[in-house]
C-alpha cells in the first residue's frame, strides 16, 4: 500500500446520512477519527439540513441539495479557518444533520387547571388536552438555542419544552380569544387556530415552527356543568307543552325500568304534569278575556241595556225614573237607598 493510499483513508470524500428513525431530531456525523476532504462531496436529503461547527462555533449551514465543499461554498469556514485563496487542504469540523421533516401527532395536556377569567362566572379552572405538531424551521437558530453537544438529539428532548410553552400560553390565549366558557366546546377549531398564532412567536424563538395545534377537549368545573344543564332544562319547560308531554315520557320511563312498582307513580306524574298544564292554560286564557260591560235593566220595556244609557237602544224610552243607579258598578237600586245592593258603595 502506497503512501497516497494511506493519506486518502484517512480522507472523507462523500458525506451523507440516511434517516432510518422517526424521533431523531440532530444527528452528529461520525468522522471515526478522519478529517473531511476539501472538494468532497456532500450530499443533503430534503427534510434535511447540514450544519457544520468549527471549534464550538456554528459555521456554514447548507440546505437539500448536492454540494462540492470548497472555499467558495463554505464562506464561515473560510475565514474561521484563515484560508489563503484557492488552497485547498483537508480539515477537521464537527458536521451536525438536522431533520427538518414535521413531527406529528405530539400530545399535550394540562397537569394543573388553568385559571381563565369569563365574563359570565368569573374566575373559573378547566383542563384541557390535544395534539400539536412541530418542526425546525431555522437550523442554526435551533443549533443555538436548544441543542448542546450530543451526538444524538431526539424529539422528546424539545417536545417538553413546547409543551410547556404551550399550558403556560393557554390561559392567555383563552382570555384573550373572549370566547365565553359556554361556548367554549363550539370554537374548538377556531380556539386552536388561535392559540397557535399566540404561540408561533414563542415556539420561532427556539428555531421551531408549530404547524398545527389541535383542542381535543376542554372540560369545565362541575359547577358550571350543573349551570348549562339547568339551563338546558329551562329551555325544555319553556314550552309547557313540551314540558308537559316531557314530564309524561320521564314517567313512563321510570314505570317501565322499575317493573315491580305500581303504575299508580306513573299516574300521579303524569297527572300532576297535565294539571300543571290545564292550571296554566286557564290562568292565560283568564288573563286575556275581556272584562263583561256593567248592563241594567231598561224601565219601559225591561231590556238589558248598558249601564249609564240615558236612552234604551230597543224602545227609545229615556231612562231618568226615581231610581237610582250605582257609580261604581251600574247596578240600579231601589228609589232612596242609600247604599248599593251589589256592591256596598254609597249613593249619592
Amino acid at each position: 500500500m502506497g503512501i497516497f493510499d494511506i493519506v486518502k483513508g484517512q480522507l472523507i470524500d462523500v458525506i451523507e446520512w440516511t434517516d432510518d428513525s422517526a424521533n431523531v431530531m440532530v444527528h452528529k456525523y461520525d468522522m471515526n477519527g478522519k478529517e473531511i476532504m476539501m472538494g468532497a462531496q456532500l450530499t443533503v436529503r430534503e427534510s434535511q439540513a447540514a450544519v457544520f461547527v468549527n471549534e464550538g462555533r456554528l459555521a456554514d449551514v447548507f440546505s437539500p441539495g448536492r454540494h462540492e465543499l470548497t472555499t467558495q461554498n463554505m464562506p464561515v469556514m473560510t475565514a474561521l479557518k484563515a484560508w489563503k485563496f484557492g488552497f485547498n487542504s483537508p480539515f477537521k469540523s464537527d458536521l451536525y444533520f438536522v431533520n427538518t421533516k414535521q413531527f406529528t401527532n405530539r400530545k399535550w395536556g394540562t397537569v394543573n387547571p388553568v385559571m381563565m377569567r369569563d365574563a359570565e362566572f368569573g374566575m373559573i379552572r378547566i383542563r384541557a388536552f390535544g395534539s400539536f405538531s412541530f418542526r425546525v424551521k431555522d437550523p442554526a437558530a435551533f443549533m443555538k438555542e436548544i441543542f448542546g453537544t450530543s451526538a444524538l438529539f431526539t424529539v422528546e428532548g424539545v417536545e417538553g419544552q413546547i409543551k410547556s410553552v404551550v399550558v403556560s400560553g393557554l390561559s392567555d390565549a383563552i382570555a384573550q380569544s373572549k370566547i365565553p366558557a359556554l361556548d367554549l366546546a363550539a370554537n374548538y377549531t377556531e380556539l386552536g387556530q388561535y392559540v397557535q398564532q399566540a404561540l408561533s412567536p414563542k415556539v420561532e424563538a427556539l428555531g421551531l415552527e408549530l404547524t398545527s395545534f389541535v383542542i381535543e377537549n376542554i372540560s369545565l368545573p362541575e359547577e358550571v356543568e350543573k349551570v348549562i344543564d339547568k339551563r338546558t332544562s329551562m329551555g325544555v319547560a319553556g314550552d309547557l307543552n313540551k314540558y308537559t308531554q316531557f314530564q309524561a315520557a320521564e314517567a313512563m320511563r321510570e314505570a317501565a325500568n322499575n317493573p315491580g312498582g305500581s303504575m299508580a307513580g306513573m299516574g300521579v306524574g303524569m297527572g300532576a304534569g297535565a294539571m300543571m298544564g290545564q292550571m296554566f292554560t286557564q290562568s292565560m286564557q283568564a288573563a286575556t278575556m275581556p272584562q263583561q260591560a256593567a248592563s241594567v235593566v231598561c224601565v219601559a220595556c225591561g231590556k238589558t241595556i248598558p249601564a249609564g244609557s240615558k236612552f234604551c237602544p230597543e224602545c227609545g224610552a229615556q231612562q231618568v225614573s226615581a231610581s237610582k243607579f250605582c257609580p261604581g258598578c251600574g247596578q240600579q237600586a231601589a228609589p232612596g237607598a242609600k247604599f248599593c245592593p251589589n256592591c256596598g258603595q254609597q249613593l249619592g
